[in-house]
């Protein structure tokens, strides 16, 4: 007979892990990605027509600019707000240590998480840009690189927002956290503003930020010639992301 201890490990073992993991969340969050799909669509192209009203009449190159915006506009709130406000609610519920304590490693749990969220990014992200582009009569030039960069720029938010989410004990700030995110996400980053627009020291923060990084990775791969600073995008939300796993690793890691 084989011992327990040799069927909890290798590469076949994660898998199913990793499986039965994605089947209890989507399974779990399924109300949850359905209102996701809302209000992406309420953050992209609901924006974008607002913005419309503000503006009234654009130049071609103004109107492109907001429409290759949204994306970034559409993504970051399902990370950095609902992935925070899902933790959130399992701790409310108490159900946040049941979740930690089930049979799978660790590591598949969280890859659960990312991989959730981060596909529901994507139809509502393409629908609020299709939306946006026939709003404002906009050609895009779509190349392969929105692949790399829809996929990283969720993949960042998803992590910050796990992070978060984990490392605020009391749900009721994490709530608090992810309405201020929402607030500078409309109001204060440079997604569907240009940055030049800002103040010096604003811009600056911004560009260590992810938002705006965000932004200009998606911007460039929906248009010719319109952002610089490309590979520098990159570079900031590769290193979000990657220290958000680490305090997230970290946090998790501490849970016995």
């Amino acid at each position: 007979m084989t011992a327990a201890t040799d069927i909890r490990r290798g590469p076949s073992y994660w898998w199913r892990s990793y499986l039965a993991m994605l089947r209890f969340d989507i399974t779990g969050l399924r109300t949850t990605i359905a209102f996701v799909l809302v209000i992406q669509l309420l953050m992209g192209a609901g924006m974008a027509y607002i913005y419309g009203f503000y503006l009234g009449g654009v130049p071609a190159q103004a109107a492109l600019y907001i429409v290759t915006g949204i994306p970034a506009l559409a993504l970051a709130p399902i990370g950095l707000v609902w992935v925070p406000s899902v933790i959130g609610l399992q701790k409310l519920r108490e159900t946040y240590d049941f979740v930690w304590s089930m049979p799978v490693p660790r590591l598949m749990s969280a890859a659960s998480t990312f991989t959730t969220f981060t596909l529901a990014a994507v139809p509502g992200t393409a629908l609020s840009l299709t939306i946006a582009a026939v709003r404002y009569g906009v050609d895009l030039r779509v190349s392969w690189l929105i692949v790399p960069a829809v996929v990283l720029s969720a993949l960042m938010a998803t992590s910050v927002g796990f992070a978060l989410g984990h490392a605020v004990p009391d749900p009721r700030l994490t709530n608090l956290i992810t309405n201020v995110i929402v607030f500078v996400v409309l109001l204060f980053s440079p997604i569907v503003v240009p940055i030049e627009q800002f103040p010096d020291w604003l811009a600056a923060v911004h560009r260590a930020l992810p938002l705006y990084p965000m932004a200009t990775v998606v911007r460039d791969a929906l248009s010719d010639g319109l952002v610089t600073g490309v590979g520098g995008a990159y570079v900031v939300l590769a290193a979000w992301t990657v220290g958000s796993w680490a305090l997230a690793a970290w946090i998790v890691g501490r849970r016995r």
